[in-house]
């Protein structure tokens, strides 16, 4: 039988008697079976010495010999080398002997006199367990270089827990020293990175430009950090790190975010938002810092980003109270009812300036929640005056907005004033339309009454509208004032009428005018020209129309 392994297992033979030492070590076709013997000694002394030097495998050694005795030599052999498979070679008087070797750690015992076979089958049972052992020792190998591959995952892993959990002190410096990482246990500040409008600056770069992205800024917020102090910087989400350092100094904390803020706008395309907790003592404590690191970054709401947050800027500022005006809400909303453009932009811009007045800024989700309702107020009235298959992309418009991480301040502005000046205009298209047909009906009932007096106050109340505002619709509308209108028309149906053959005086009559040297004037003043010449001109022109075109 071969074996393929590629190291040999290794004996040593050691028994006081000569000859029991060379029929072990010569007889058996060792080699035949993956075996070496690598050694043989005549006493415990010198046996223990090559034991040393040799480290086999596997020892078969006499319980009873000169210098030190087998049980002496057993105890010694594991001390140093544990894994070491001893086989005790024993008479039968020497039983009580081998049963203690055996409690000390001995693998097996032979009784003397043995037959070869015997010794065969013993050694290739520890050969096994020798195998075994090897086996076990890789594999151990192998798991602790995946785990030491793994070390900066399972760091990250464990810093991330440790930023959304509590844990007990003692658990969480135990798992720090085992993960090796390289901070001191003791004073720390936590800062959370995000690289600002991430998603919309990069939703369609490549995978590897992304990449390429975050690692450079790693790069610069790792340097920036070390150039200071020790620290750790690592991967939280897409578009954000956490930073925890070493110090209990608050300025000294605020003057490295300072610094990695500034680096990252100087040497990338890139710039980042920091918020910065407040110092802990212990590794326990490490989420108190981190909670206080994402509200205080909440608050680039207010700028849009590059810049530094510190919660000890807020936490002990005392909250103003509420400063948003019902008042100014409902005068927005009926502005935005009559299509008031202009007034409504202007008291939307009092809201906000009211609100970003006070000291501290309130938090952000309030003014952030303030804007999401009014632009679903903006909606419901939009939904009073339009279907709602018009009305639904702007519900669509919020709720994209309101889906997305983080907006800023001036997006929700952005939405609110688009969405009012859409509002507006389909208030003033509507408007526009209405006018229309109302000036258009108040235009056919003019022309069907050109034979009266025809008083702006008679054409208002006939399409039920006060004078002053119907005067202004129809000016707005047509164009021409009203008195315009209707004298165009009666000059035109004038016109006609003269041309048809009629007599002035018919003409004036059946135009309302009660004389008819008073429709003359007034004839006169609109073209130029009286009743009269108006008539010889155009039939003169008649005539040499027909002399030039026999066929007219």
């Amino acid at each position: 039988m071969e074996y393929p392994e590629v190291r040999p297992v290794k004996i040593c033979v050691i028994d006081d008697i000569k000859s029991v030492v060379d029929m072990i070590a010569r007889k058996p076709q060792w080699q035949e079976y993956g075996i070496e013997v690598a050694g043989t000694a005549l006493d415990g002394e010198e046996g223990l010495q090559k034991i040393r030097e040799l480290k086999p495998d596997i020892v078969l050694t006499d319980i009873r010999m000169p210098r030190m005795d087998g049980l002496e030599m057993t105890r010694a052999i594991l001390e140093f080398a544990p894994h070491c498979k001893i086989i005790i070679l024993s008479a039968y008087s020497e039983f009580s002997y081998a049963q203690q070797a055996i409690r000390l750690g001995a693998m097996d015992f032979v009784k003397k006199p043995f037959s070869l076979e015997e010794i065969v089958n013993v050694v290739l049972k520890a050969k096994e367990l020798c195998l075994e052992d090897r086996r076990e020792q890789e594999n151990l190998k192998a798991m602790q270089a995946r785990i030491k591959e793994s070390l900066p995952i399972l760091r990250q892993e464990y810093l991330t827990l440790l930023m959304q959990h509590r844990e007990t002190e003692p658990g969480a410096k135990a798992r720090w020293e085992y993960l090796g990482i390289p901070l001191a246990q003791e004073n720390f500040t936590v800062f959370i990175v995000e690289i600002d409008q991430f998603a919309e600056k990069y939703c369609r770069q490549p995978v590897q430009e992304i990449e390429l992205i975050r690692f450079s800024l790693q790069n610069i917020l790792e340097e920036t950090i070390l150039a200071w102090t020790q620290g750790i910087l690592f991967r939280e989400a897409t578009n954000r790190y956490v930073g925890i350092i070493n110090g209990d100094d608050p300025h000294m904390a605020e003057q490295i975010t300072e610094a990695c803020c500034a680096n990252v706008s100087r040497y990338s395309r890139c710039t980042v938002s920091i918020g910065m907790g407040l110092g802990v003592s212990a590794i326990h404590e490490l989420a108190d810092s981190y909670a206080q690191a994402l509200g205080a970054l909440a608050y680039h709401f207010y700028t849009g980003g590059n810049a530094v947050y510190n919660y000890a800027s807020i936490v002990h500022k005392q909250r103003a109270a509420s400063h948003y005006s019902v008042a100014a809400e409902q005068e927005f909303l009926f502005a935005l009812r009559s299509g008031n453009r202009e007034k409504s932009q202007l008291v939307l811009v009092r809201i906000f300036d009211e609100l970003l007045q006070l000291d501290p800024l309130p938090a952000p989700q309030y003014v952030e929640n303030i804007g999401y309702e009014l632009s679903f107020k903006i909606c419901r009235v939009m939904l009073e005056l339009f279907p709602y298959e018009k009305v639904q992309p702007l519900e669509q418009e919020v709720n994209r907005l309101k889906n997305r991480p983080h907006p800023s301040l001036q997006e929700i502005r952005s939405l609110l004033e688009g969405l009012c000046a859409e509002g507006c205009r389909w208030i003033e298209e509507e408007r526009s339309i209405e006018s229309t047909r109302i000036i258009r009906q108040a235009k056919a009932y003019i022309c069907a009454n050109l034979h009266t007096s025809l008083t702006l106050e008679q054409v208002a109340k006939q399409i039920s509208l006060s004078q002053g505002y119907f005067s202004n619709l129809f000016k707005k509308v047509a164009g021409i004032s009203f008195q315009q209108f209707v004298m165009h028309e009666k000059m035109e149906k004038a016109k006609t009428m003269l041309i048809e053959g009629l007599q002035v005086q018919e003409i004036a009559m059946e135009l309302g005018y009660e004389h008819r040297r008073y429709f003359s004037e007034v004839f006169k003043k609109h073209t130029g020209m009286t009743p009269s010449e108006f008539k010889i001109s155009y039939l003169g022109r008649a005539d040499f129309s027909q002399l030039t075109n026999p066929r007219g």
